[in-house]
């Protein structure tokens, strides 16, 4: 059995649609698993991308200019489970 992961919707008559077509056999038979977000999860990638953009501009000038932290050092003071 093969795994696909994608995205979608559910209607109004409650038939699912996927943002993006399946590659696979039309008439195979499939199981089917369905994750909902719940309203009060946040969304993991909500940084506007102005703040991103910023961001990456800052760490690279930092570079530019030697002030690096060491990967090593950067895992001190992190408790790891």
């Amino acid at each position: 059995m093969k795994a696909f992961e994608v995205t979608g919707k559910i209607d109004q008559k409650g038939q699912l649609l996927l943002d993006t077509p399946l590659e696979i056999h039309p008439s195979s038979q499939v199981r089917v698993i369905i994750l909902v977000s719940d309203e009060t999860e946040s969304d993991p990638d909500d940084t506007p991308i102005e703040d991103i953009k910023e961001s990456l501009k800052i760490a690279l000038q930092e570079a530019k200019a030697g002030k690096r932290i060491p990967l090593a050092k950067m895992w001190e003071g992190i408790d790891a489970e």
